[in-house]
């Protein structure tokens, strides 16, 4: 329970951040601007379409009289459009994160600066960076339309399809939405996208407490687009707490290694933040930071929940 009330904290704190830095905010509502568009009009051609792809889907309901023919096709029509609200939210995030790729990379590294320490990231071109973006979100994606395709089967159940599924692809939904929102931050860090599926799943509750009311929220129109750079700063500032960051002690070498007179960084135990897969060897979450004397500002680091939570 703890895990999932911080991870809303992280979302209030992203929009927080953005609220303070005004000029941020416009400038990472362009890209979102230019998916909503795009979106708009598939949502538009899918909701004007979806009677005739029900009636196509089930052709056995032909002969049936009213009302089970009706309802069948109702049911069918409503849940066509829900998988692809769902679908929507999923991708939308992604797309909106690969037209905004500079933008928000800015963003969150300004986000990263402001808050003290900010990895260089690593060092390649800008196709680069965009073709590791796009694999990374087909790579979330297609395990998100697999739960996806399972749960709008199940949605056919008697009462729980109409009750307990829904919630738990609003859960589902959230979670994948926030893989995908934590990506540029991550990407900074050298994490792979399926280091950082394993680590989510490790918090999963985290993870959920910050992607679900971002998937409710984003139903409503519109507001993806006002809450998109909130969401990234907020993103960037889980995984600040999520991921192991050792900074480079003052006067090591390039390598790493301490030079004469130059002592440990404090609080360095933990693990670099880029790692070989294959070792296998999972991240241990930061311990808790004490808190420092006097009061401290909703949208301060101190007030931010430690990862150990």
């Amino acid at each position: 329970m703890r895990d999932l009330v911080a991870g809303m904290r992280y979302l209030g704190a992203g929009q927080r951040w953005v609220a303070r830095h005004g000029r941020w905010w416009g400038f990472g509502l362009i890209p979102a601007l230019i998916a909503l568009v795009l979106y708009a009009g598939v949502l538009t051609v899918l909701a004007l379409g979806a009677g005739d792809l029900a009636a196509w889907a089930t052709p056995f309901a032909d002969g049936w009289g009213a009302p089970w023919q009706g309802l069948l096709r109702g049911l069918f029509v409503a849940l066509l459009f829900a998988g692809g609200l769902t679908l929507s939210v999923l991708t939308f995030t992604a797309v909106t994160l690969l037209i905004g790729d500079p933008f928000y990379e800015s963003l969150s590294q300004k986000v990263e600066e402001s808050e003290g320490h900010c990895p260089p990231g690593p060092d390649q071109p800008l196709w680069r960076e965009l073709w590791n973006g796009l694999r990374d979100s087909v790579h979330v994606l297609l395990r998100a339309a697999g739960f996806g395709l399972l749960l709008f089967f199940l949605g056919f159940l008697p009462f729980v399809g109409q009750t307990v599924i829904p919630a738990i692809g609003f859960c589902v939904s959230g979670f994948f939405l926030a893989v995908e929102l934590t990506s540029v931050a991550m990407q900074r860090r050298a994490v792979p996208v399926r280091e950082r599926l394993r680590m989510l799943r490790g918090r999963k509750a985290l993870a959920v407490g910050f992607g679900t009311p971002l998937v409710l929220l984003f139903l409503v129109p519109f507001v993806a687009v006002v809450l998109m750079p909130g969401a990234v700063a907020g993103a960037t500032l889980l995984v600040r707490d999520l991921v192991p960051d050792e900074q480079p002690p003052s006067g090591a070498d390039a390598d790493g290694d301490e030079v004469a007179g130059a002592g440990p960084v404090a609080g360095s135990g933990a693990a670099p933040a880029s790692w070989p897969a294959s070792q296998g060897q999972p991240h241990q979450p930061l311990p808790a930071r004490p808190a420092p004397p006097g009061p401290s500002g909703p949208g301060s680091s101190a007030a931010r929940p430690p990862a150990g939570w």
